[in-house]
């Protein structure tokens, strides 16, 4: 019984490691892009009366943002931005 435990403690020791290392890495291929999620789409952050995920009012909304794959936000559309593309900052 002994042994089983510190088996089962070891995986889920290693599961736990494994875990923290894929997170950074996946987070890495990705950006935050405002300007580009539909209303309640947003990943977070969007701004005065709104909390986080899910929250923002309104499609396209300036300071709500969602993850994109890295390198791809400012090809995305946005109806609410100058230039008809997503922004890596709120405007």
């Amino acid at each position: 019984m002994k042994n089983t435990k510190a088996a089962l403690a070891l995986a889920l020791g290693t599961a736990v490691a494994i875990s923290a290392v894929s997170i950074p890495a996946q987070a890495a291929s990705k950006e935050k892009c405002y300007g580009v999620s539909l209303a309640g789409q947003n990943d977070c952050a969007a701004g005065p009366g709104t909390s986080c995920a899910g929250t923002s009012k309104t499609d396209f909304q300036s300071n709500a943002w969602k993850l994109v794959p890295a390198g791809t936000c400012v090809d995305l559309e946005s109806k609410t931005s100058s230039t008809g593309h997503g922004q890596l900052k709120a405007f």
